[in-house]
């Protein structure tokens, strides 16, 4: 697994650890604080590689005697990779091709790729379906654009079987500096709530149900359709704020700032193919893990 140290990937490792599965994690560690597989390390059921999906031989190496590759590694925020381009295009686009490349010289055989909804941009009509066309609004977007492109020329060409997953707005326990963690420790400290635009409709989807989409993806061959894993329902920021205010019991203000260029507005996963292909029903709330967050800390 790529990226296992990180916060959907350590939620991944220990649910392949549960099952009985030996892990692999290559991982670059670039947020140290995120690494919670210490404890599954000392206990024997996890191997960490400390290495970066941009060195073609480090992953090369990492996937000797592996049957199947989650690649979750990535330059994952919309702001950094506006701040930085050519970081986001070497990890996110090159690093995934040396993960299928060394996928198919080792004989994997799945690799599920964790894609996002980014990938879309800004939708006239919702819920989106992933027919829908990519038209990325931005760099983090584009990359993960063009990562699929590879998964599908790697599929089509190569013996390795790829899954492509699009993920919505993922939250839960070990979160950080994403809206809802960040709203929930600015509830803590007594502050505003603060949102650019304030227009915004997202699909906000626990990290369990996506880490029960990425084992099934797994086992299950998707004939390289991709798959949105998000609860198909939009929450809007006010809608969100007043969710908070309740749980927290904090009246903290909803301060809106000027919309962002890069920021997404309108997004609402279909998931019927979630569903059908992948057999996960989504909850029908989609912030029923809010409490959990914030008990957490």
């Amino acid at each position: 697994m790529t990226g296992g140290a990180g916060f959907i990937g350590a939620h991944l490792v220990a649910a392949l650890v549960a099952a009985g599965e030996e892990v692999i994690v290559l991982d670059n560690l670039s947020r140290r604080e995120l690494d919670r597989t210490g404890e599954l390390r000392l206990a024997g059921s996890v191997r960490l590689v400390v290495a970066d999906v941009r060195s073609r031989e480090a992953v090369a190496r990492a996937m000797e005697d592996v049957t199947h590759v989650y690649h979750l590694a990535a330059l994952s925020s919309v702001r950094l990779a506006m701040t930085d381009p050519d970081s986001c295009f070497a990890t996110n686009v090159l690093g995934t091709y040396h993960v299928l490349a060394a996928a198919e010289a080792a004989g994997v055989e799945r690799v599920v790729f964790s894609s996002s909804r980014e990938v879309y941009g800004e939708a006239c009509d919702l819920p989106v379906a992933e027919d829908r066309q990519a038209n990325p609004k931005n760099m983090y977007g584009a990359s993960k654009a063009a990562a699929e492109v590879y998964c599908r020329a790697f599929g089509r060409m190569a013996k390795v079987d790829v899954s492509v997953l699009r993920l919505c707005n993922v939250y839960g326990v070990g979160d950080r500096d994403r809206l809802i963690p960040t709203w929930l420790d600015r509830a803590r400290r007594g502050e505003d709530l603060v949102a650019y635009g304030g227009k915004q409709i997202l699909d906000f989807v626990p990290v369990e149900v996506v880490v029960a989409a990425l084992l099934n993806a797994a086992t299950t061959r998707l004939q390289g359709r991709p798959i949105n894993i998000g609860t198909g329902v939009g929450t809007s920021l006010p809608a969100l704020a007043e969710r908070v205010r309740d749980l927290t019991g904090v009246r903290v203000g909803l301060r809106i700032l000027p919309p962002r260029p890069e920021d997404v507005t309108r997004f609402v996963a279909n998931v019927s193919r979630m569903h059908s292909m992948l057999g996960i029903a989504p909850p029908q709330d989609p912030l029923c893990a809010l409490g959990q967050l914030w008990h957490s800390v």
